[in-house]
């Protein structure tokens, strides 16, 4: 194409820097919050969707790498958080520091400049050390620290991140605490309140050992994010498992099947009723990919058509799933051929773009590429909306495709 519509990502991610928690934590959590040590790595595996690092003691023998410490959580910085500027042989699982990273990883001038390389505008970026959906901070024994740094995260995000720098390029996408669906709420109406319109969630919360969405645990931050048009943001991976077939499967398996989360979450949310009682809750899905998703309507309307008697959804579940997704929920891709070439099935107002900068999968400095590649056979105006136009209409951006902040 002659002139290729900028792209707003949806699904980019930020490796924080050492002082968020620092700098914003009360006086009296500032030592217990989450600090940055740097100390060799003793072990590392990755095996069965299970990501199990060992650190070593600082100032022992080994490669150094930056470690996340937080109570007794020691999660190192990797390669995998930030590949971008490395070819493919050279990311592996290993444990970097800052200084062996891209700086546009954690730094709003470096990224902006690399978002200009790969001729994106805008970016909407999931956290790395709270991992995708705040799940970090729910584990913590400590829920008055840990709703600080959620919090401290959240301040973070909506002042620095995104703040004037950015010159509304970068787009807040904020935590809440998933322990408590009351405090939860309170934090979607606070970030709400200075134009924060995406929230982080869990694709499956009961792998966390947090309530399902099929009961009505999660109604007050859904009431609240259906109030306030937040969008519902549920990146793969965010149920702390990453699909797998067995405890010996290699990384590769579980990389094939990342779509299979977004696939049972999905299923979830069509049957729970949900998006009857909130009309106006949206939810996304980062880095699933879209190519799934007509199958998954056949048959889930199929279920729901078929089954009424006894599938224990008749009552809640008033309109059919397909209706309810058309309506309710967006796919992001970044390399699909197979979605794009069904892109009737799925619903062109129904799916947004992402370069997942910095990782290991990421189309980055090729994004312009890839999309071009994989959509010319689409419509002018087709291509303007999965690159731009949606995620304009869902983030209520500018007309210019910038965050106009609170």
């Amino acid at each position: 194409m002659a002139s290729f519509p900028k792209i707003i990502s949806v699904d980019d991610h930020v490796v924080e820097p050492p002082d968020v928690w620092r700098d914003r934590l009360p006086a009296k959590f500032r030592d217990a919050g989450p600090r940055v040590v740097r100390a060799p790595v003793e072990g590392m595996t990755f095996r069965g969707g299970r990501f199990t690092p060992v650190m070593g003691a600082q100032g022992g023998e080994g490669p150094p790498a930056d470690w996340w410490v937080y109570e007794d959580l020691c999660r190192p910085l990797t390669r995998l958080d930030s590949a971008v500027g490395c070819s493919r042989d050279e990311v592996k699982l290993e444990g970097i520091t800052y200084e062996d990273m891209r700086p546009g990883s954690y730094a709003v001038a470096e990224r902006l400049a690399d978002m200009d390389a790969n001729h994106v505008q805008s970016s909407l970026c999931f956290p790395t050390f709270p991992r995708f959906c705040g799940q970090t901070f729910a584990e913590a024994a400590d829920h008055e620290l840990a709703l600080a740094c959620v919090r401290a995260y959240n301040d973070w995000m909506v002042e620095e991140w995104c703040g004037p720098a950015a010159a509304g390029r970068l787009i807040p996408l904020t935590l809440v605490p998933l322990w408590d669906a009351g405090l939860a709420a309170e934090e979607v109406r606070r970030n709400a309140a200075r134009g924060v319109r995406a929230v982080c969630f869990s694709e499956i919360p009961p792998h966390l050992g947090l309530p399902s969405v099929h009961g009505d645990g999660w109604d007050p931050f859904l009431r609240a994010c259906d109030e306030t048009g937040t969008v519902v943001a549920m990146h793969i991976g965010s149920s702390s498992r990453m699909p797998s077939t067995s405890a010996d499967a290699p990384p590769a398996v579980g990389s094939a099947l990342t779509f299979a989360n977004c696939c049972f979450s999905l299923v979830d949310w069509l049957m729970s009723g949900k998006f009857d009682r909130f009309p106006g809750l949206r939810v996304m899905y980062a880095e699933g990919q879209i190519g799934w998703i007509p199958y998954i309507l056949e048959r889930a309307d199929t279920v729901w058509e078929e089954n009424r008697g006894w599938g224990g959804v008749a009552e809640k579940v008033l309109t059919p799933p397909s209706e309810q997704f058309a309506r309710h929920v967006y796919g992001c891709f970044f390399d699909d051929a197979f979605g794009l070439r069904n892109l009737a099935a799925i619903g062109e107002a129904n799916v947004l773009y992402e370069t997942d900068y910095p990782h290991s999968d990421s189309t980055w400095p090729r994004s312009r590429a890839v999309a071009e590649e994989q959509m010319a056979h689409l419509p002018r105006e087709t291509v303007e909306r999965l690159v731009r136009g949606n995620a304009i209409e869902l983030l209520g951006l500018t007309p210019e495709g910038l965050w106009a902040g609170g």
